[in-house]
């Protein structure tokens, strides 16, 4: 059953959304609860629903910030029985992200690397796998979403 938030809960959100490490005593004298309070309220936020995750935002001169994305459409020789090549590319780290598709393309496939090179590599990697019958490859320029 999906609750609806009250104010302490939005007050609780919303500081975990400037510091989702915050400590529960951080938290509790922002928001003035006792920190068992604050505890609870969270557990009962992520249990509804209402906190899905954490993440991890990597800032200005780590590696990962300066990472190169690629998209990578690749067709297959069959695309309905073509999940060997589904499973070869679970093993790729740098896939973040695969689709199937319907239309021309049979999969979409979003790739992050340290480098042009690396990509380069990757796409090596896919393209000579058995079951991949061609690819086409556009690096990311920029995110907008």
């Amino acid at each position: 059953m999906k609750r609806i938030l009250d104010p302490l809960d939005e007050r609780i959100i919303a500081e975990l959304r400037l510091n989702a490490r915050a400590a529960h005593a951080e938290l509790a004298a922002k928001v003035n609860l006792s920190r068992n309070a604050v505890r609870q309220r969270i557990e009962r936020l992520e249990r509804d629903g209402a906190i899905q995750g954490y993440t991890v935002r990597t800032g200005e001169g780590l590696a990962g910030a300066s990472q190169i994305n690629a998209v990578i459409f690749v067709y297959r020789h069959d695309r309905m029985r073509g999940a060997e090549v589904l499973q070869a590319l679970r093993a790729i780290p740098e896939v973040i992200q695969c689709d199937v598709m319907s239309g021309e393309f049979d999969l979409m496939l979003r790739v992050g690397a340290a480098s042009p090179e690396r990509v380069h590599k990757v796409w090596n990697q896919i393209s000579a796998l058995p079951g991949v019958e061609n690819t086409v490859t556009s690096f990311v320029l920029s995110s907008v979403v």
